[in-house]
């Protein structure tokens, strides 16, 4: 797709939810003029639940694991090889596995073995900091990435009080950006092309068959 629509997909999302300790929704759809719609409540625009945000409850960290990479036979669906890790780390962790498979597509092309030059890790590109903080050993273990990636994704949901924008936003750049930001996605080149993409690619799955 052209870039100037992900521009408008971005400038026309719309963020609701005012979260505590009540559970809470997102639900993304597309409007008659093709852009992204976010909503906290089912719509004939967005009918598609995102992500379910229950009371915040303890996690266990990720177990160790020896799985084997799975193998990618066709490339013009390289998410179809994780659709069932991502489905059972999003039932697990109570988030969308499209919002999971959005982020894997921007982050790392469903590259496992992706390494970016700041360090970045793995499908979900997780920083060492942050594979430690969510109990991630082997960051190039598809299953524990993915698990990393969705507790690291649902704790900014709750801490920025549900904002999926914010949240795609720390989740690039960092929280500490955000809040320095006034609480706005930060005036970097990177995050603010990031946060559209994963928000297009929400509502225009490439590759998770």
């Amino acid at each position: 797709m052209q870039l100037n629509y992900l521009l408008r997909a971005a400038a026309a999302a719309l963020l609701a939810l005012a979260t505590g300790a009540a559970a809470g929704q997102i639900y993304a759809g597309a409007s008659s003029s093709g852009a992204v719609v976010l909503s906290n409540f089912a719509t004939d625009e967005t009918p598609q639940l995102v992500v379910a945000l229950p009371p915040v409850e303890a996690l266990a960290a990720a177990p160790a694991s020896s799985a084997v990479l799975p193998v990618i036979s066709d490339p013009r669906n390289p998410g179809a090889a994780y659709r069932n890790i991502i489905e059972q780390v999003a039932r697990e962790v109570a988030m969308s596995p499209q919002l999971l498979h959005a982020v894997i597509q921007v982050e790392s092309g469903y590259q496992p073995n992706a390494r970016s030059p700041k360090g970045a890790q793995g499908l979900m590109q997780l920083m060492p900091a942050t594979a430690e903080r969510f109990g991630v050993r082997d960051a190039f273990d598809p299953q524990q990435n993915i698990r990393g990636g969705a507790l690291y994704l649902k704790w900014l949901l709750e801490y920025f009080r549900g904002d999926l924008r914010l949240a795609l936003a720390a989740y690039n750049a960092g929280e500490a950006a955000v809040v320095k930001a006034g609480y706005r996605i930060p005036p970097i080149a990177e995050t603010r092309d990031y946060v559209p993409k994963v928000l297009w690619h929400i509502n225009h799955p490439v590759g998770n068959g």
